[in-house]
């Protein structure tokens, strides 16, 4: 048994992994580490399912070709430094990711910025968490996270906007409600245009017009401002500006807060009261706060209300950032961002770069900040970036206007990737560099309360993939910086990292763990998950910070920032829906790693847009119609979801797919690239789009063995399944499915299918078989087809020589239907909805009750709103 930590969100989980005689491997949820105590999310719990060596690079490639290490590192080399004499240092880029490991991210920082000498290194973090930063170092002087997840569970009031907790977070999310059920009297509001899962666990959803964040909590402020919930005593001693943050705030009269939010006086009131009154509050936000061109004044917004009444580092109280991937404040912590040094230091700072340069012993250090990542792909576009070395992440799918990104990687002179599948974006690359995967790599991570956990092998490195520290630290030696990159192990670049962390830090500095800058490799092999600062002898202790003051601006107070809301108006109908991005509960990011999951893809299995019934019946779209949004950058088709969680006049759609399972859903392609001016970070909730029905002539579904190959259609959406795969798809023309058939699932000639066309319906049906064994099923309709699909993809897995059973393959759906268990939506216990009804009907009228009876709900309970509703959906029915 391995003790690690999950590679998915910031929530930072310990997991215990083993492996198993029979070469899987087995996950739970570490029970001691603090994070999760013992508790996992359906991805958490199939991690297991993600670490096979399908589609994995093994070995280094040059121009599409197998090459050495030091082939391909050599090229690396010779072609950045050659790029950096002919064009200037910065001329060249890293942009690297929030899943790599704190000792890729340090050394990577070091080599950029303290020995190319430029600040061209920028992360993915900066799409999800940059505004929370930038708002942190306005208000606090540091980017410190002042609270911890214990605070959920103390404070009376918890206040979640732009935070789908339950998909996003489950872990928290199920640590709260577990919080709330002991302690009944908690609030939780939930502030999202969207009514999403997390939405039915509050007592007040405010569904705000999107981006009146801002708004919201200035109105708050200045209501604030006239009760005994402001802690004068506190403004006095630890902070600076309040007046100027009220008198801005006090701006805004009731008419201009009911049309900025969207919300009317009575929900306002109802709020700002719950507010006032309750003294321990915690605020949570997340990507819905962060992913706009107002990010960072919707972050100080928030502070301003816990700095006025004194909630802030203390039990129950705080402003709480909560990230979205496993190491982003990892890569805060060693200067992951371009305009970030390492230790929290800064590049503006003369000080902190002389410090750095003097402690790295390096040539020259950067002088000004580099490009932020949207800056970065155009500057590759334009032509200032020569030679860009990509790390563990999808640009070409997650960056906005992601075709543009797409076309200046094409165009770039020199391109280095270095993952451990082939992405979108490894396509295109020069040089392609096999890293290890989870389980492979050793290391630590830094989570949302500045929790540091280890992330230990149990699984040998495949092929020639390298980690990614030690890919850098070649680099930096063939570039000639040898003795600053003479790494063998990670706990030295750990060390190191500690020592610098408490280099001429005389408490001015909130990030610090000098404790570990002696670290040997039997200390770091046993290190227990730490939260820090940790400058002396290492302890386990709860850290909260402010609650006595001790900001780490040069007078040691806190700043009140006065903001403006800033609501953009429409101007003209040409794309009148306002798009929002995200993610679902059970895929992450661009799906190189859940995607290989088939009880993961079982939830949903293809790409959606989230449509109010008005705007589609408007649109003359029904649920499970194909639509095509497009933007002044692209388009994109997907399947409509027809629901009343959405707002009338906003869509939304999951940012996962690419163009590995998808024909045509990067949703990226429509978001326009722009960015708070403070952070940078891309306004990926607020695009604009126009919607339409996409004309179908035919619709389909199949299963296969085989995995889909050379898929040639308007759409389609493949998904792994138990057995094999399953795909979605449509066109305009009909085709000769059989045909399709054989060629897209790579049929044998000289097997014969069983199936019917029907003339007048449209519906076609085929299935092949090869001495019982099921090959692919194929079904079309002029309409969205109707089969049983869990049913049929458990079929890939069953004999078939009984003829009877093979017409009931043709039918779609099982003689009895019992045996159906409908769509999944339990995926820790792959529990189907017809299941669900089954207990419901049984007799089960509570979600702990369905529980007992199939394990639904029972594991992260991220699913426990929709089993709900089906209960509601029962119990509705037979009302009637």
């Amino acid at each position: 048994m391995t003790r690690t930590t999950c590679p998915y969100c910031g929530v930072g989980c310990g997991v215990l992994a083993t492996k198993e005689e029979s070469g899987t491997i087995g996950i739970k949820g570490d029970p001691l580490h603090p994070a999760n105590f013992g508790r996992l999310c359906s991805k958490g719990s199939a991690l297991g399912e993600t670490v096979d060596l399908e589609g994995r690079l093994l070995r280094p490639q040059v121009s599409g070709r197998n090459a050495s290490w030091d082939d391909a590192l050599d090229l690396v080399a010779s072609r950045f430094s050659e790029a950096v004499r002919q064009h200037g240092p910065d001329s060249v880029a890293f942009y690297v990711s929030g899943q790599l490991l704190t000792e890729d991210y340090y050394v990577a920082n070091k080599l950029m910025k303290g020995f190319i000498g430029s600040a061209n290194i920028d992360t993915n973090s900066r799409l999800c968490m940059s505004s929370s930063v930038a708002g942190h170092m306005r208000a606090f002087g540091s980017d410190t996270v002042p609270g911890t997840y214990e605070d959920l569970e103390l404070a009376d009031l918890v206040v979640l906007t732009g935070s789908n907790l339950a998909w996003c977070h489950p872990v928290l999310y199920q640590r709260l409600i577990a919080a709330k059920t002991t302690r009944p009297q908690m609030q939780i509001v939930v502030i999202d245009p969207r009514r999403t899962m997390t939405a039915d666990i509050a007592d007040m959803h405010l569904a705000i017009r999107p981006d009146g964040d801002v708004a919201l909590f200035m109105g708050l402020l200045g209501f604030l401002a006239g009760t005994s919930a402001i802690d004068q005593e506190y403004i006095d001693t630890h902070t600076s500006g309040f007046m100027a943050a009220v008198n801005a705030a006090r701006q805004l009269s009731m008419a201009d807060l009911v049309h900025k939010t969207g919300l009317d006086k009575r929900q306002l009131g109802a709020f700002f009261t719950l507010f006032e009154r309750m003294q321990k509050t915690v605020t949570c936000y997340s990507q819905g706060v962060n992913q706009s061109v107002s990010g960072t004044d919707k972050v100080n917004a928030i502070i301003n209300c816990h700095l006025a009444t004194g909630r802030i580092g203390r039990p129950g109280m705080g402003p709480f950032s909560l990230t979205g991937q496993p190491n982003a404040m990892g890569g805060r912590e060693v200067g992951g961002l371009a305009n970030m040094l390492a230790a929290h230091m800064s590049i503006a700072s003369v000080e902190d770069r002389n410090r750095v340069r003097s402690f790295w012993n390096s040539p020259d250090i950067a002088s000004k900040p580099g490009l932020k990542a949207v800056d970065m792909f155009q500057a590759v576009a334009d032509g200032r970036i020569r030679a860009i070395w990509i790390m563990a992440t999808n640009p070409i799918v997650s960056m906005p206007d992601a075709d543009a990104v797409k076309a200046a990687i094409k165009a770039c002179p020199f391109v280095v990737v270095s993952d451990i599948v082939q992405t979108d974006t490894s396509r295109h690359a020069h040089v392609l560099l096999p890293s290890l995967g989870w389980g492979e790599k050793n290391g630590t991570v830094t989570n949302s309360e500045r929790r540091i956990s280890r992330q230990r092998p149990f699984l040998s490195a495949p092929g020639d993939a390298k980690a990614d520290w030690w890919q850098l630290a070649q680099v930096g030696r063939k570039m000639g910086f040898g003795a600053a990159f003479q790494y063998e192990s990670p706990e030295e670049i750990f060390a190191e990292h500690a020592a610098l962390s408490a280099y001429e830090n005389r408490g001015t500095r909130d990030f610090d763990i000098g404790a570990y800058a002696q670290i040997d490799k039997k200390t770091y092999e046993t290190l227990a998950p730490v939260q820090w600062p940790q400058p002396r002898a290492a302890s386990d202790q709860t850290i909260r910070f402010f609650g006595n003051g001790g900001f780490f601006h040069p007078d040691r107070k806190a700043r009140f920032i006065a903001v403006q809301a800033k609501t953009s108006e429409r101007t003209g109908n040409l794309f009148p829906l306002t798009l929002n991005t995200g993610r679902i509960r059970d895929q992450w990011h661009t799906m190189t790693r859940t995607g290989k999951s088939a009880r993961l893809a079982a939830h949903i299995a293809e790409p959606f847009a989230e449509i109010h019934p008005s705007d589609a019946e408007d649109l003359g779209v029904a649920s499970a119609d194909l639509v095509e949004l497009e933007s002044t950058y692209g388009t994109i088709i997907v399947r409509a979801s027809v629901t009343n969680r959405q707002m009338r006049g906003s869509v939304f759609v999951p940012m996962h797919w690419n163009d590995n399972f998808a024909a045509k859903a990067r949703v990226d392609t429509l978001v326009a690239p722009l960015v708070d001016p403070i952070s940078g970070q891309p306004a990926l909730k607020t695009g604009t789009v126009v919607a339409r029905k996409f004309a179908v002539a035919s619709y389909g579904f199949a299963v296969s063995t085989a995995k889909p190959m050379n898929i040639n259609l308007a759409y389609w959406a493949l998904a792994k399944a138990q057995g094999g795969w399953r795909i979605e798809f449509a066109d305009n023309e009909t085709a000769d499915w059989t045909q399709w058939a054989r060629a897209t699932f790579g049929i044998p000639a000289g097997i014969e299918p069983l199936g019917y066309h029907d003339r007048q319906s449209g519906d076609f049906r085929l299935a092949f078989f090869d001495e019982g064994k099921l090959l692919a099923a194929l079904f079309t309709a002029t309409k969205p087809v109707v089969v049983a699909r869990s049913w049929m993809i458990e079929q890939l897995s069953c004999s078939h020589a009984d003829l009877s059973k093979r017409f009931s393959i043709i039918a779609g759906r099982p003689g009895d239907t019992s045996a159906d268990p409908g769509a999944s939506v339990c995926s820790c216990f792959s529990v189907g909805v017809n299941q669900i009804i089954s207990a419901v009907r049984s007799g089960c009228t509570t979600v702990a009750a369905v529980g007992a009876a199939t394990g639904a709900g029972t594991n992260c309970g991220s699913c426990r709103t929709e089993i709900r509703g089906i209960i509601d959906g029962c119990n509705a029915v037979a009302a009637e």
